[in-house]
């Protein structure tokens, strides 16, 4: 991916030299969290035929929510899964890392390029954009959803409109799971964004109503259709990235890759040995590899309608 020497966000939240090390908690971390398991602006162009308030119907309908008032609601908790206890904690807590060191510049680059194409999709439907902060942590820290540690994974949080990433994460996602690449590290950025859009616009604070009165299968097969329309969303951003030639020979096959790796029926057999069906909560790989690729190929919001379709 040639991120080197493009715009770097300004919504960059380095807590690393504070959040300190300590035992890692549970894979669930805090309540409220969705999370990545182990889980030039755009504008122009093909943007401006995306009416996001129509091609988020589908889930908007499904989940009860008026499409005209669905930037009028906050972030509820929710935890998007039960948690099976199946990743390690990775990386050394606590000591933090120079200022601007490049996986810092990195981070900042992708998600400057996830505003850039999701300030471009909302501004050309007479919207704005909430731009969430990404904060850096080592290895164990406080949000708004409660306390996480880096064995939580990457997640965001609703209720502060915050994405936390412990980069750590990226190595392991490399050395124990066998998905390297920029293009990788950076559909982990992009999916957690995927949540910061559905929460804007309603999706994620509904389904923490709905799934108060779901049996636990019904809430994690929602869960499902939650986290894979965040990777087809990721997907939508790929899509855009490609566009402006951003992207190298192999980097969507190490996303691809990364979506396999972190599926639920992978992770679960190369853990435990066997898989549990039921308590799936965010795909297999299968089904991650498909959604990212749906929006990837077409660029539409409404390719990511994982609510009316079968998953």
């Amino acid at each position: 991916m040639l991120w080197r020497g493009r715009r770097q966000s300004d919504n960059i939240e380095d807590d690393r030299s504070d959040s300190g090390g300590g035992t890692p908690g549970g894979l669930g971390g805090g309540p409220g969290q969705f999370r990545i398991p182990i889980g030039g602006r755009a504008g122009g162009g093909g943007l401006s035929g995306i009416i996001i308030l129509v091609v988020l119907y589908f889930g908007l309908k499904f989940l009860g929510i008026d499409p005209m008032q669905v930037l009028g609601g906050g972030g509820g908790l929710l935890d998007s899964g039960s948690g099976n206890g199946q990743y390690t904690q990775s990386g050394q807590p606590g000591q933090g890392a120079p200022a601007n060191d490049e996986m810092k510049q990195f981070v900042g680059t992708v998600l400057a390029e996830t505003e850039d194409v999701w300030n471009g999709i909302f501004k050309a439907n007479g919207l704005t954009y909430e731009e969430p902060k990404l904060v850096l942590f080592s290895g164990q820290i406080r949000s708004a959803c409660g306390f996480a540690s880096a064995a939580s994974g990457p997640f965001y949080c609703p209720s502060d409109h915050k994405v936390y990433l412990d980069m750590a994460f990226f190595d392991q996602l490399a050395n124990q799971f066998g998905a390297s690449g920029d293009f990788a590290n950076a559909y982990v950025v992009a999916h957690e964004v995927g949540h910061h859009v559905q929460n804007l616009t309603g999706i994620l604070p509904k389904f923490n109503q709905m799934r108060q009165r779901m049996s636990e299968v019904d809430a994690n097969h929602m869960s499902m259709q939650v986290e894979l329309q965040a990777d087809c969303f990721a997907g939508v951003w790929g899509h855009y990235t490609a566009q402006k030639g951003l992207l190298e020979k192999g980097d969507l096959e190490s996303a691809l890759n990364a979506a396999k790796q972190i599926g639920d029926d992978t992770l679960q057999k190369k853990m435990q040995g066997y898989v549990v069906p039921e308590s799936f909560n965010h795909g297999t790989s299968a089904q991650r590899q498909k959604w990212f690729k749906a929006g990837f190929d077409s660029g539409k919001l409404s390719s990511c309608d994982t609510f009316n379709n079968p998953i």
